[in-house]
C-alpha cells in the first residue's frame, strides 16, 4: 500500500465515517459514495474527499475499494446492480468488505468480484462509532496472507487491533461469532437488570455484585451509563441491526450443522421487541414493561 493509492469508500455512516477520516488523516486520497444514509460528509469533503453518485464512479477512481454497509444484501446490491462497483471495477482493484455478511454469501461475493479481476478481502469490525472515529477499530480479516500483508497499512490507519482469521470468509464467521456473544451477553445482563429492578435491588449494589463477579468485562460497561443514568451511548447498536446479525449467525449454525439452542433463544428475544430502532441497551427498559 502506498499513500497514493486512492481509496473509495462506500458507507459513509456511523462506522464508515470515521473510517473516511482517519484514511485522509493518514494521507489517502479518497472518495465517497452519496448516499442519504451517510454521516454529514462537509468534514470529509472540505479534507479534499470527492463525491460520487455511483458504486461504480467510486471503482473506477479507485485503487482500493472498502464496503461498510448493513449486511449481505446491501453488499450485493452496491457490488452487482446497475451502476455498481462491478461495473467500474478496473483490473487489481481491491475490494475490502468491512460489512457483517453471511460467510456463504462472502464466498460468493468473492468469487465474482475475483472473476470480475479484482481481489476481495474480508475485515469485519468490531467496536463503536466512537473507536471508528478515533482510529481504534478492531478488525477481523479473512484474506490469502500476501494480500493481507499488502493492505496491513492501510488496515492501520483506521483499526487499533487487527485479527488475520483466515481466508476469505474467516473474517465474517469471527465477527459473528463475536457478535453472538456480545449480544447474548447483553441480552443476558439487560434480563438480570430488568429482573433486579422488580425485585426491588438498587443498581449500585446490582453493578457493585456483577462487576466483582462474573457479570464483570466489557459488555457490563458498555451497558453501565444506561443502568446509572439512562444514557444508551455506550452501545449504540440498533436492536434491529443486533436482530440482523443474530439472525446471520443462526443462518450459519444451521449451514455448519451446530448446536444452536442458545442462539434461537437469544434470537427470539430480540426478534420479539416491538422497538426495533432502540439500542441494545434499551432492551433492559423494554424487558422491565413485561
Amino acid at each position: 500500500m502506498s499513500h497514493r493509492d486512492r481509496v473509495g469508500v462506500i458507507g459513509v455512516g456511523l462506522m464508515g465515517h470515521g473510517i473516511a477520516r482517519n484514511l485522509q488523516r493518514a494521507g489517502y486520497p479518497l472518495s465517497f459514495l452519496e448516499h442519504p444514509g451517510n454521516q454529514p460528509a462537509e468534514d470529509l469533503v472540505s479534507a479534499g474527499a470527492t463525491p460520487l453518485k455511483s458504486a461504480g464512479e467510486v471503482a473506477r477512481h479507485s485503487d482500493i475499494v472498502i464496503l461498510c454497509v448493513t449486511g449481505s444484501p446491501q453488499v450485493k446490491a452496491v457490488l452487482f446492480e446497475s451502476g455498481g462497483v462491478l461495473e467500474g471495477l478496473r483490473p487489481g482493484t481491491i475490494v475490502i468488505d468491512c460489512s457483517t455478511a453471511l460467510p456463504s454469501s462472502t464466498a460468493e461475493v468473492a468469487r465474482r468480484v475475483n472473476e470480475a479481476g479484482g481481489r476481495f478481502m474480508d475485515a469485519a469490525m468490531t467496536r463503536t462509532p466512537k473507536e471508528a472515529e478515533e482510529g481504534r477499530l478492531n478488525l477481523i480479516v479473512g484474506a490469502p496472507d500476501a494480500l493481507f500483508s499488502e493492505t496491513l497499512p492501510l488496515l492501520q490507519s483506521f483499526a487499533e487491533t487487527i485479527t488475520h482469521a483466515g481466508g476469505v470468509g474467516a473474517g465474517h464467521t469471527l465477527k459473528l461469532v463475536h457478535n453472538f456473544v456480545s449480544l447474548g451477553f447483553s441480552a443476558v445482563l439487560s434480563e438480570a437488570v430488568a429482573a433486579s429492578r422488580k425485585a426491588g435491588i438498587d443498581d449500585e449494589s446490582l453493578l457493585s455484585v456483577l462487576g466483582n463477579g462474573g457479570g464483570g468485562g466489557v459488555i457490563l460497561e458498555r451497558l453501565r451509563p444506561y443502568i446509572e443514568r439512562n444514557d444508551p451511548s455506550g452501545f449504540r447498536f440498533s436492536i434491529a441491526n443486533a436482530n440482523k446479525d443474530v439472525g446471520y449467525y443462526r443462518a450459519m449454525l444451521e449451514d455448519l450443522k451446530s448446536a444452536r439452542a442458545i442462539a434461537d433463544t437469544v434470537g427470539e428475544l430480540y426478534g420479539s421487541i416491538d422497538e426495533q430502532d432502540a439500542t441494545v441497551p434499551e432492551l433492559i427498559r423494554l424487558l422491565q414493561k413485561n
